[in-house]
């Protein structure tokens, strides 16, 4: 498989794919760049080599064509200051033919939001009357997709997917555009390089004893995760929302926790399972509970399955921080997916925050540590460790599709399996 190192850019022009879906407030100004400056080392490196760059990202869900809401010239400033290049703009990216051809080494040309042509997603908008409306709207898009595809393919030499948060999609610009390219003429940017890396790392290179930390609110959301890490993991601790589905399928009593009674019994066969593939599933102790869903409400510390009436979970408590502690410090390969309580409020941080030290300290003494999923990364960057982990994913949707075990169409376009 080419990789981006070896390839010499030079003279060539590179449709890039990258992932500039970044925030912005009322005025249409960036937020937060993080997912521009993860770009960078890619497209400074074709620039160096003496190549020319096209980016190519989406933002948001646009419903029309076009969509100034979703309009990529908002950030084009910002992108020309970072990459120190004057990035010119293409105001439709399926007719930028001329302006990809005209491109001189070293310049950049950004294409206009590729979400705007609904051939992008492959998935027809509008209202349909009948199921047969849509089914034949969908054909219809699915042959124009053809076409889209082979047009942004025609603007370039070479394809670099440096996108690992659309890799889960079979987009034209994710997966579909890197059939139009030889073995040799399609690699993945350094960012993708380093997701498809760590997730290596964590479901196949295991370095044991293997710790998966699974927070969030239902167990629904994450039942094909926990499935599918009851096969590869040492220890799996259960954290957020999903304690209180598990502590009251065993019997506790959980007050005005969250909870998915429908999923009681999901709960148990998941314990079952742990058992069976000697996996040992890692439960809270005790709880901070309070008597509202509020920084300010009372709190207090009690067993996790005796919360009264009145009273929610909303962090865990001193034992099962140290409980916790000990198991990740005892981990060689370590996966973070969710925090221990509602973190977003200062007085519920405690528990994520000893997770996260935990698995700092796991990290200095040799550990592999991947932090994923929205709510980590935010609790990673809120304490001030996400440099003390061994990689934090940008990835999302594609990272725990992964943990999943499923095929992302992004990756499998450009490594062939």
């Amino acid at each position: 498989m080419q990789t981006i190192d070896q390839f010499n850019f030079a003279g060539k022009r590179a449709f890039v794919r990258v992932d500039f879906n970044v925030p912005l407030d009322e005025n249409s100004q960036i937020t937060d760049d993080t997912r521009i400056r993860a770009a960078l080392p890619t497209l400074k490196k074709i620039l160096a080599d003496g190549g020319s760059v096209i980016i190519a990202s989406h933002m948001g869900r646009p419903k029309k064509n076009p969509d100034s809401k979703y309009s990529l010239k908002a950030i084009l400033p910002h992108v020309s200051e970072v990459l120190g290049v004057d990035v010119k703009f293409a105001p439709d990216c399926a007719q930028a033919g001329d302006l990809a051809a005209a491109l001189k080494p070293g310049e950049v040309l950004m294409l206009e939001n590729l979400r705007f042509y609904e051939e992008e997603e492959g998935k027809p908008r509008g209202e349909f009357a009948t199921d047969d409306e849509k089914a034949a709207a969908k054909k219809v898009t699915k042959e124009n997709q053809k076409k889209f595809t082979a047009t942004l393919a025609s603007y370039a030499d070479c394809y670099v997917n440096d996108a690992f948060g659309t890799a889960h999609r079979a987009h034209a610009s994710t997966a579909l555009i890197a059939k139009y390219f030889d073995e040799t003429n399609k690699m993945f940017g350094y960012l993708m390089e380093k997701e498809v890396i760590a997730v290596q790392k964590i479901m196949t290179d295991t370095a044991r004893p293997f710790t998966a930390i699974m927070g969030g609110s239902k167990v629904s959301s994450k039942i094909e995760i926990i499935e599918n890490l009851l096969t590869k993991v040492d220890n799996l601790i259960i954290a957020g929302g999903m304690t209180y589905t598990f502590t009251k399928a065993l019997g506790g009593k959980i007050g005005n926790s969250i909870c998915e009674d429908d999923k009681l019994d999901l709960a148990l066969e998941l314990l079952e399972k742990a058992k069976a593939n000697d996996v040992q599933i890692v439960l809270a102790d005790d709880a901070k509970i309070a008597d509202a869903f509020s920084n300010d409400a009372n709190t207090q510390f009690v067993p996790v399955g005796e919360i009264p009436d009145g009273w929610e979970g909303l962090d865990i408590g001193p034992a099962t921080e140290k409980k916790f502690a000990d198991v990740i410090k005892a981990s060689k390969t370590i996966l973070w997916n969710g925090p221990t309580g509602v973190f977003e409020f200062d007085n519920f941080t405690s528990g994520s925050r000893a997770v996260g030290e935990a698995i700092v300290e796991a990290t200095q003494n040799g550990a592999f540590s991947l932090v994923g999923g929205g709510d980590s990364v935010a609790c990673v960057n809120k304490f001030g460790i996400a440099d003390k982990v061994s990689y934090v994913s940008t990835g999302g949707g594609a990272l725990l599709e992964a943990i999943e075990g499923r095929v992302l169409p992004g990756i499998e376009a450009i490594r062939g399996y």
